[in-house]
């Protein structure tokens, strides 16, 4: 049984604690490795020469020249690579047609910046100009842009009788949402390093899912599994966009193959910008039926995604995420939700932190804003009788899933007194009256944590450390530091004896990696479960006294009796062990374990944000942002802001400005960071933080997720912040991002309107 109580008896002395992060200094001391500071002897580099077309018929390439440049090893076209298996893509609804990668465009060119040839060179300077010596012409096609091509995907999910809830109501509001496109801007741009030898291959690449990276690498190129190697070494950043692999990972690993020689390709942040998956940019439309009292009779859905003209392993996933989560936190008689995802001559668009969740929280939020608004009753008010309860846990959702637990009320009820809300609602009213435009919002949201298994091992060294390996990897979210808490108090050790090693497939047979918020959960759950394997070694009998052979081993140089080893406890082992012979690494004992978590378990929050906007530049700045989560059993306090700050920037970037933009040709607008804006720290707010922390039943550790958490509730409380603030000036609210633009244009308008219509 996965239980919470089966950790120890009592309050585990190590979870719960702030305890610093072990990987940062060796990072901020520069002395991290990332794929790009990786050199093998004899390395070539790899560069591409990309379509600036975004469709149409591709004519034949001219590569004599690239060929005879200086330093040129090799140019390859789609002619070159012969039959290739197909990139895996996960089937999450009937019907979906998939649209695989390409590692080269062949016949045809499906978007901007698609690859059409790949050079290699023995500097990256040298093939970065021949790249720009291959010369194609492509004969140009109609271009489809986001959610405007072939449809891809279409489901249904309903629940109750809608058209009863519907005919019943006293009232019926509607919103629709759209989301831009957005890049995931991960620090350190996409890498990859191949090496072939001896028959195997080794790649390194800054990846969130070593393993899944490995099958694909062995599928497409033919490889057995046994002959592939993955590593991701330190990873600057992912955020969603490294979770599939790309058809340039699978290029350099070709290349390498073909040429037996290592092959390295970084790319520029240009390159991201345009050829890496990109996130969000769905449209969502909702109707929302309630009773003259407030209650939720019905909700009507309609979610359209794009996908571009190829789909990473989760494409689908923000389609099913977005389907799934509504109506959130709340009781709802009666939903219906219609669900489709095209493609189009764009980048292939994936799983961005959040994949789906924002989204229905968003739409949800807006729409029992909306309610509250015609109402005239207070938005939390309208919220607070809408809620699901403790005492209803597991709550059944219209696609099946089942809210695991939580407590909705009390998040909603200790964010008011984090955030002092009447007081701020009456400042509201009084500013408003000085003629300031100030608005306060509130958003509740779920977040389901992730499904499935993770793999562990945990072996007690020669030298008294015990050494951790996980199917999780990282990116910077300090898994080493919580996963040696988690063993710290599974083994009562310390948790400076503890080595985590993550990212390498030689490590384990299997694994999953770092994504959809599950690490903690389930890879948390996973070591915790290695690590009760490792004491389950050990007969109990009066205490913790060791009967094993592994005590011959340990303190056969020790002139040990049998019977004084057979007295010797589990501490004492674990604290003596080192001193024998051999190596200090060998392992004297040993748990590995493919842990499958019982069902997914589901994290909440609730977010206040109160913004002003300045009449006569449309700038927003916070004036207060509240935040109270539940990521249940919290390894590591420190970790847990951190990944809520970090989530919550990115939230503010979604909300206030990030947006990929293409033109009606097709042509990205926003090529670079001087087109295409990130939040800069001045641009981050301060924010209060407070938790709840109710324990979730599906998982062993009792953890949730919180990764995504700042992604998905902060930018409908900004939302509803914004459109607070315009309603009390008649302003219509625009779409998102909320730029002064915008801003300005929604209050000059009203203004404008005011004037035409007589009023003051």
């Amino acid at each position: 049984m996965n239980a919470v109580g089966d950790i120890s008896q009592a309050r585990p002395r190590w979870l719960g604690q702030s305890l610093a992060r072990v990987e940062d200094r060796r990072l901020v001391s520069g002395h991290g490795a990332y794929v790009d500071d990786h050199l093998p002897d004899g390395c070539l580099h790899l560069e591409f020469a990309r379509s600036p077309y975004p469709h149409g018929r591709l004519g034949p390439l001219d590569m004599e020249e690239a060929r005879s440049a200086d330093g040129v090893v090799a140019v390859f076209s789609a002619a070159d690579l012969g039959d290739l298996g197909q990139s895996a893509v996960n089937i999450v609804l009937p019907g979906m047609t998939v649209r695989p990668l390409r590692l080269l465009a062949g016949e045809v060119v499906e978007a901007a910046g698609q690859a059409v040839a790949a050079v290699v060179a023995t500097s990256r300077a040298a093939a970065r100009d021949a790249a720009a010596l291959v010369a194609f012409e492509v004969e140009p096609r109609s271009v489809a842009s986001p959610r405007q091509g072939k449809e891809l995907v279409a489901a249904d999910r309903e629940l109750g009788d809608v058209d009863d809830a519907f005919s019943r109501a006293a009232l019926i509001v509607e919103a629709t949402v759209e989301h831009a496109l957005v890049a995931p801007t991960a620090l350190e741009p996409r890498a990859a390093l191949a090496d072939w030898n001896d028959g195997a291959l080794t790649a390194w690449l800054s990846t969130q899912a070593p393993y899944r990276a490995r099958e694909d690498i062995a599928r497409i190129l033919g490889l057995s599994m046994s002959q592939v190697r993955v590593i991701a070494p330190d990873v600057g950043g992912a955020f969603g966009g490294k979770s599939s692999i790309y058809p340039e990972d699978l290029m350099v690993a070709w290349a390498a193959r073909r040429l037996a020689r290592p092959v390295k390709w970084c790319a520029t942040r240009g390159e991201d910008l345009i050829a890496a998956s990109h996130g969000r940019g769905a449209i969502t439309e909702g109707a929302l039926a309630l009773a003259a009292d407030g209650e939720l009779l019905g909700l009507r859905a309609r979610l359209a995604f794009p996908l571009g003209h190829w789909m990473p392993y989760s494409a689908a996933i923000p389609v099913r995420n977005a389907g799934r989560i509504l109506p959130g936190p709340y009781k709802v008689g009666a939903v219906e939700v219609s669900l489709k995802a095209f493609d189009g001559n764009h980048a292939g668009v994936g799983i961005y932190r959040g994949a789906g969740r924002p989204e229905a929280a968003m739409l949800m939020e807006r729409l029992i804003d909306e309610a509250a608004r015609r109402l005239a009753v207070d938005p939390v008010e309208i919220r607070r009788r809408n809620l699901v309860g403790p005492a209803d846990f597991p709550w059944p959702m219209p696609a099946g899933d089942a809210l695991d637990s939580g407590d909705y009320p009390a998040l909603l009820e200790r964010m008011t007194r984090l955030s002092d809300y009447e007081a701020l609602r009456a400042e509201c009213e009084t500013r408003r009256a000085g003629g300031e435009v100030v608005g306060l919002g509130v958003a509740l949201y779920v977040e389901p944590c992730g499904q499935g298994w993770e793999s562990a091992s945990v072996s007690l060294c020669r030298d008294g450390t015990f050494l951790v390996a996980t199917g999780a990897s990282a990116q910077g979210q300090g898994r080493q530091t919580a996963f040696s808490q988690i063993v710290a108090d599974a083994l009562d050790i310390d948790p400076a004896q503890v080595d985590v090693r993550h990212g390498d497939t030689a490590d384990l047979p299997g694994g999953i990696g770092a994504l959809a918020s599950r690490s903690t959960a389930i890879g948390g759950s996973a070591v915790l479960r290695a690590c009760q394997g490792l004491r389950e070694q050990f007969v109990e009998a009066g205490g913790e006294r060791l009967n094993c052979a592994a005590a011959d081993v340990a303190f056969s140089s020790r002139g040990l009796s049998a019977a004084q080893r057979g007295s010797v406890t589990w501490r004492e082992f674990a604290r003596h062990v080192g001193g024998d012979a051999g190596d200090p690494d060998e392992p004297v004992l040993a748990s590995q374990v493919i842990y499958h978590a019982d069902n997914e378990a589901w994290s909440s929050g609730c977010c206040l944000a109160m913004v002003v906007i300045d009449r006569q530049t449309g700038k927003l700045d916070f004036e207060k942002l509240a935040w109270v989560d539940d990521a249940g059993i919290v390894v590591n306090p420190l970790l847990v802001r951190g990944q809520l700050v970090g989530g919550m920037a990115q939230g503010v970037g979604e909300a206030l400005m990030e947006r990929i933009v293409y033109d009606q040709d097709g042509q990205l607008v926003t090529g670079s960071l001087m087109d295409y804006a990130v939040p800069r720290a001045a641009d981050v707010p301060v924010v209060d933080i407070d938790k709840l922390e109710t324990p979730s039943p599906v998982n062993a550790l009792g953890a949730k997720g919180v990764g995504e958490a700042g992604c998905i509730g902060i930018p409908a409380a900004i939302a509803n912040a914004v459109g607070d603030a315009l309603a009390a000036c008649g302003a219509a609210m625009p779409q998102m991002p909320f730029t002064s633009e915008k801003l300005w244009s929604a209050l000059h308008e009203a203004e404008a309107h005011r004037e035409r219509s007589g009023q003051k």
